[in-house]
């Protein structure tokens, strides 16, 4: 992986966290060295609420960069951060309109889906609301198939070449990858969705994407 300067970034993550694995795509493609720290969201009812990891992110949340001074959280801000510190590989187009257009593929992602069925969300459903199984499914698969049929209705326009936008992988990719991860986790039907699943496809060959992948993680549970 490239140098990242002086500066030492440490990821917290755990491996099966769609906004880690987000950073790690994000991070892989801009070819930077970085240290994982896993912080398991679910032994001992979260290692996330311990008082030492709300020093890095008093949200308790996944994932946090740890720069030298400070801490970044909330993925997409990681990735912007990313995204201006190490430009030399961009993950966002040259034009105005056109990384507007990423950014509203990324904002589908971690503001109209992922944040409606993350961890925090589920648990809630069945331990404060006391829902049963079929009706966590249903709620998760409501929240997938709105946000996908958006997206797929997005890729298929020309501005989405070989990948969510353009012929080059882009934040867009990093964000979409990992929600799809989370869609077939809950046997989710992803017929439908011929252009997710396309450019889904495209970018799990590429290594930066295949070496963040969440079973391959050196936290990752067998």
């Amino acid at each position: 992986m490239a140098d990242s300067g002086d500066q030492k970034l440490k990821l917290y993550h755990y491996w099966r966290s769609s906004s880690a694995y987000r950073v790690r795509i994000a991070m892989n493609l801009k070819g930077l060295a970085y240290e994982l720290v896993p912080v398991h969201l679910v032994r001992g009812g979260g290692e996330q609420h311990s008082p030492e990891y709300r020093v890095v992110n008093p949200l308790g949340l996944v994932a946090a960069l740890q720069l030298e001074v400070n801490s970044i959280v909330q993925s997409l801000a990681i990735c912007e951060y990313l995204e201006e510190c190490y430009p030399q590989v961009p993950l966002l187009p040259a034009g105005a309109a056109e990384r507007a257009r990423v950014r509203a593929l990324v904002q589908t992602v971690c503001s109209e889906v992922q944040p409606l069925n993350n961890l925090g969300v589920l648990q809630y459903l069945k331990e404060g609301l006391s829902a049963d199984g079929e009706g966590v499914a249903a709620w998760y698969r409501h929240w997938i198939e709105r946000g996908f049929l958006a997206l797929e209705t997005w890729l298929k326009q020309p501005e989405s070449g070989d990948f969510c936008h353009g012929n080059q992988p882009t934040l867009a990719d990093c964000f979409l990858v990992p929600q799809v991860y989370n869609a077939e986790r809950f046997n989710c039907d992803l017929q439908p969705y011929a252009r997710i699943r396309e450019v889904t496809a495209r970018c799990r060959s590429i290594e930066a994407f295949a070496a963040a992948a969440p079973e391959i993680q050196p936290d990752a549970e067998k």
